[in-house]
């Protein structure tokens, strides 16, 4: 880190919580959420699945700023994502892409596939052999029939509120309880709401950690985040019917089943030692590393308003119609 201290704006929320919240506490101090700095940020950070609820598009741009979209959500559920003239008024993206300028993965650190390679398996004593954790309805990927279909073929437990046929036992203390759940069951049911290059999520990553077997549908190259033959491609079977037919098939042949877990007991192949190394810094800090290293130039340029001045007008109209509704709706 150079000697120099940067500020990065914030210009909207992250799914109605501040993204401060995020930071680390050691680097929080160049990170403000104060609209009223704008003037002096080095950077401005747009969260783009909040784009609609902030109604940024009237945000001035100050001579030598560096714009940064970001976001950990599908470009198939966010299409601004996909979009090069939107996207055009970035300089910098920081999302789950491989490509992306930081790149901000869901890969466990190195630490966690650690202490989970030196633990035993745990004993997968529920007589039913698959779990889910389902509640949100965001389909983009065909996910909710293709559970259902499943459900049809063999037995599921599902615990979230998709499909919910069972009920947890024991205190809900979020992560903890859910991994603890897991962990009883021999497979548990991935299914990304989107299929997109790179965007893989928990859903593959908590049942590995956990010690069961992901049955993972999802990302294309998900083959580039995970060892091999530690997790169970749902398209490669021909569909839920020919998937329910190869999980019944590994229960009765437990030396096939062991063998999901044969990547516990070697190291962890080279790339993903690589990828794990790539981001062993957290994001934000290596965002601010980035920002510190590119220093910006006040007063190069002038101040402009990069989606135009028409588009300004509009979203501060907006902006006073959404003022008023709620003026009128808290009365």
């Amino acid at each position: 880190m150079t000697s120099r201290r940067p500020l990065i704006l914030f210009r909207t929320g992250f799914f109605g919580r501040s993204p401060l919240d995020l930071v680390p506490a050691q680097i929080v101090d160049h990170f403000t959420t104060d609209l009223s700095r704008i003037g002096e940020a080095d950077a401005v950070v747009f969260h783009i699945p909040d784009w609609r609820r902030s109604l940024p598009e009237d945000t001035p741009k100050f001579p030598g700023q560096k714009w940064v979209a970001w976001s950990m959500e599908s470009k198939v559920n966010y299409r601004q994502l996909a979009d090069p003239h939107f996207l055009g008024h970035f300089e910098l993206r920081m999302t789950y892409e491989q490509g992306a300028d930081i790149w901000m993965p869901y890969l466990p650190s190195t630490e966690r596939w650690q202490a989970a390679m030196a633990k035993d398996l745990p004993v997968h004593d529920e007589p039913v052999p698959v779990v889910m954790f389902q509640s949100a309805r965001d389909d983009r990927s065909g996910r909710n029939a293709f559970s259902a279909e499943l459900m049809r073929r063999i037995a599921v437990d599902s615990y979230g509120r998709l499909f919910n046929n069972r009920r947890l036992t024991v205190p809900d203390r979020g992560p903890e309880t859910k991994l603890a759940t897991i962990r009883r069951y021999r497979f548990c049911l991935g299914l990304e709401n989107a299929l997109a290059h790179d965007y893989v999520t928990e859903k593959l990553f908590e049942p590995l950690l956990a010690g069961t077997v992901p049955i993972y549908r999802g990302a294309p190259n998900v083959r580039e985040f995970a060892p091999e033959h530690s997790y169970i491609d749902a398209e490669a079977h021909d569909g839920p019917a020919g998937l329910a037919a190869y999980l019944r098939h590994l229960m009765a042949c437990p030396q096939e089943y062991a063998a999901y877990f044969a990547w516990r007991t070697r190291p962890l192949p080279a790339w993903l030692e690589a990828k794990l190394e790539a981001v062993r810094v957290e994001p934000f800090a290596r965002l601010l590393e980035l920002i510190a290293d590119q220093p910006r130039v006040p007063g190069a340029g002038r101040t402009v308003l990069p989606f135009g001045r028409h588009k300004a007008l509009q979203t501060r109209i907006r902006r006073m119609l959404r003022r008023a509704r709620r003026a009128v709706r808290g009365r």
